[in-house]
């Protein structure tokens, strides 16, 4: 795992606009830098981020087993009790699930280790996705990036296929997609994720959140009053469920994505019983829930709100002295411990990998970089190669 310095492409913010990379500079920061690049051996990719992707997947799936089984664990988990049943026809109907993010911190030598799950409203799929593949192929155009290199990217291949298999579930081959109102970033990812969907033959529609609906006959509609019986959502469970509409939930007969069962994966609560079900598993850390005695084993470690995005609300810990922290409006709802692993630093940076899937299979790998050890929704997004 290697940093290497490039140039930018000269015409990179023209083919940024081109392709409506509108978010590349957020509040006059960059989000995306391409003056370097990480480069990785294909042995990495396979044996250290491929292969622990695929099995840590398939052993949060069992987890959620173990959650939907339990009143106490979906107390646990702050899902609120009147969903339970929601949730747990959810899972035992199979609902299906399009994509997620494991996050792991990875030096390129020892064994990734799990951060946490983004299992129900992921973003930067649009930057890798698109636009990395892009700058890798301008790269080798160019006679930047050596003609063998390739990328550990099949996202977007594979996501026109997973809606491909996704369009029997679609009544009326309709899939509406929707995002919170000023926020950029959202939008370009479910602008992408519908252009997808348009390439798999589904007919798409777009609803902010805030102007969803409901008919005289309980269903939810969007502003041009057509009903939504199946709807991509960038907005997550733990707010639906606390909301006035929760109530119609049950009623509305929604096809969502992603599923409700990921309400469970997306929780950091799974992250203590992940350990607990498969403890000294060499991609997990050790976790607990804040309130177990075993919690104060640790000396270095992390603490995490159960619903904490973006690095909210999260602290690093040594010794008794808070190393560093973030703000935010989470925490009320509990919180995590988690064993500290430090992420790899180059420069100034720290480099947190994101691993993502398709349903099931892993499809892709994005870098993230911030100055601090909490990677942040401010966090630069940075291009990678494999080679060798």
């Amino acid at each position: 795992m290697l940093q290497i310095p490039t140039t930018p492409r000269h015409d990179w913010k023209v083919r940024a606009k081109e392709f409506g990379f509108g978010f590349h500079t957020i509040d006059d920061e960059p989000y995306w830098t391409e003056d370097r690049y990480y480069q990785f051996t294909l042995r990495q990719i396979e044996e250290h981020i491929e292969e622990p992707t695929e099995e840590i997947h398939q052993l949060s799936l069992q987890a959620v087993e173990r959650v939907v089984s339990s009143d106490k664990l979906m107390a646990k988990f702050q899902i609120p009790e009147t969903m339970w049943s929601l949730v747990r026809e959810s899972w035992e109907r199979q609902d299906p699930s399009l994509y997620s993010r494991l996050d792991f911190a990875y030096d390129g030598k020892n064994p990734a280790k799990l951060l946490e799950f983004n299992s129900d409203t992921p973003t930067s799929i649009y930057e890798l996705g698109f636009f990395s593949w892009l700058w890798l192929e301008d790269k080798v155009d160019r006679g930047e990036v050596p003609r063998s290199a390739d990328q550990f990217n099949l996202l977007q291949e594979l996501l026109v296929n997973r809606f491909y298999e996704l369009k029997p579930f679609l009544p009326f081959n309709t899939l509406h997609f929707a995002c919170c109102k000023d926020t950029e970033e959202d939008r370009g990812t479910v602008e992408y994720m519908a252009d997808c969907a348009k390439d798999a033959g589904i007919h798409t529609e777009f609803v902010y959140v805030e102007d969803i609906g409901l008919s005289e006959c309980g269903k939810f509609t969007d502003n041009n009053s057509k009903i939504i019986d199946s709807i991509f959502k960038l907005y997550p469970w733990e707010f639906m469920f606390r909301e006035e509409y929760a109530q119609h939930l049950a009623t509305a007969g929604v096809n969502w994505f992603e599923p409700m069962w990921k309400c469970i994966t997306s929780n950091k609560s799974i992250l203590p019983l992940l350990w607990e079900m498969f403890p000294g598993h060499p991609n997990l850390l050790e976790s607990y829930f804040a309130d177990d005695p075993k919690a104060k084993r640790l000396t270095h470690y992390v603490i995490k709100p159960i619903f904490s995005r973006e690095g909210s609300n999260i602290s690093i810990h040594k010794n008794g002295k808070v190393i560093e922290k973030v703000g935010g409006p989470y925490g009320e709802e509990g919180y995590i411990v988690q064993q500290y692993s430090p992420l790899p630093k180059f420069g100034d940076n720290h480099v947190l990998i994101g691993s993502w899937l398709i349903n099931d299979r892993p499809a892709g790998l994005s870098v993230r970089e911030d100055v601090g050890q909490i990677t942040k929704d401010t966090s630069l997004c940075v291009p990678h190669i494999i080679l060798g």
